[in-house]
């Protein structure tokens, strides 16, 4: 399964029993590559869902401006969206994967930086 390097609204989580099954029942698993965090779940398929949807995470206490931290979340979403390939053979038709990226560092980063960092994160996803 090619996905086209775009990055559409059913690919996002946005419902909130989504986030709370993320991050709540204790039974996902989480990956670092300074400066981004990943917290990654697989469950079930759910009917209209996307195989791969994500959270993208920029605490205020990191970047106090929204500028900032809006800054950061392009550089995170262009990065997915280059090389979010690398997920489409660890994933069956049945299974769909959650991850929630976190932005850890106090600085920005080079997009390079940050896209190198995305590679290293999805490559360790999709062998897990």
């Amino acid at each position: 399964m090619m996905m086209a390097p775009t990055f559409r609204k059913k690919e996002r989580i946005v419902s909130n029993l989504l986030i709370e099954t993320l991050f709540e029942k204790g039974n996902s698993q989480s990956l670092a590559a300074y400066p981004l965090r990943a917290v990654f779940l697989k469950k079930e398929r759910q009917q209209g869902h996307a195989p791969v949807q994500i959270l993208i995470s920029v605490p205020k206490k990191r970047f106090k401006h929204a500028v900032d931290r809006n800054r950061v979340k392009r550089q995170i979403r262009e990065a997915y969206r280059l090389h979010k390939q690398l997920l489409s053979n660890c994933i069956t038709d049945d299974q769909e994967l959650l991850i929630a990226f976190i932005w850890l560092s106090d600085s920005h980063c080079p997009s390079n930086e940050v896209e190198k960092r995305m590679i290293s994160l999805l490559q360790r996803i999709a062998k897990k």
